[in-house]
């Protein structure tokens, strides 16, 4: 008799987000093509790095470099544009995250660390050819940190997993973003080659890349938080003075887009660890004050 009465249990809702391998398998075409877009400007890039480093003629260095820093900023942009387009859609699927994992380590991690070991290695290599070495070992902990982060975004974003507990609630990145990472790289280079001196060869600045190359290595496997953006949209709503500054920005970004572009790139890198240490220092302060207002 207590059987009959009792009520059938519900069946336990499914912790899968897809129905099948096959639903999570989607290509949709429009995200997908950008993603492609991304490989596709990584590959270029790859190749002018290539052809700048076997070239003879100053000029024709100098404008390999050029085309394959804008290859890899369009290839930052196909970046920022799949994600969206595929979540205003409603069309993300596990295919699409692998795969722009995969776009990622071509046009942010490889292309980049050529054009670092080459831009290094041509002015340097005859006179000290210690940095033959040294160049090798940093392009390549800065192409394992960018796959490191890689992986782990994808273990924190995998629809079967719950968010991590630091991460709930926000939109934040853990660790600094790839593409960000290299587009830092990138504009660096181009500021390098935009230089024009008649006293000395402006690409022996390149030397400075490789320690603030490690530098982002390190800030993109740690666990500092980085804004993401993705909240903006076509209804975000912004103060007179916060557009009146993005338009002024568009406007410098014009007239002195080499320098502009390495600004930008500086501003959103730095901003990751000044905002945590914030964080801790008014958390300290906090923990501090504590005791004392709550013997008031």
């Amino acid at each position: 008799m207590t059987q009959a009465n009792e009520e059938p249990e519900e069946p336990e809702p499914s912790r899968h987000k897809y129905a099948d391998s096959g639903e999570a398998s989607h290509i949709y075409l429009l995200p997908n093509s950008l993603t492609a877009g991304n490989l596709f400007f990584g590959f270029l890039a790859i190749l002018r790095c290539i052809q700048a480093n076997y070239a003879t003629d100053p000029s024709v260095v100098s404008d390999n470099y050029k085309q394959a820093v804008w290859f890899i900023l369009f290839g930052v942009i196909c970046d920022a544009l799949d994600g969206r387009v595929a979540r205003l859609g409603g069309r993300e699927s596990l295919f699409g995250k692998e795969f722009d994992s995969i776009a990622d380590i071509i046009s942010f991690g490889v292309a980049p660390a050529l054009m670092m070991i080459f831009l290094v290695l041509t002015p340097t290599v005859e006179k000290y050819p210690i940095f033959l070495q040294i160049s090798w070992l940093i392009g390549f902990v800065y192409l394992l940190c960018a796959a490191v982060r890689l992986a782990r975004f994808n273990v924190l974003t995998h629809p079967m997993l719950p968010p991590a507990e630091r991460l709930k609630g926000t939109n934040d990145f853990l660790g600094l973003p790839v593409p960000a990472a290299a587009g830092m790289i990138a504009s660096i280079v181009l500021v390098i080659t935009s230089l024009k001196t008649p006293t000395y060869d402006s690409r022996s600045l390149a030397l400075l890349i490789p320690p603030f190359m490690l530098a982002i290595a390190y800030l993109m496997v740690s666990n500092i938080q980085y804004p993401s953006f993705k909240n903006v949209d076509w209804q975000t709503q912004t103060k007179f003075r916060s557009f009146i500054a993005l338009i002024l920005g568009l406007g410098t970004a014009f007239f002195f887009k080499e320098f502009f572009f390495a600004l930008l790139f500086f501003t959103y890198i730095a901003y990751g660890p000044i905002r945590h240490f914030v964080r801790i220092y008014r958390a300290r302060k906090n923990l501090k004050l504590g005791p004392n207002k709550g013997s008031e």
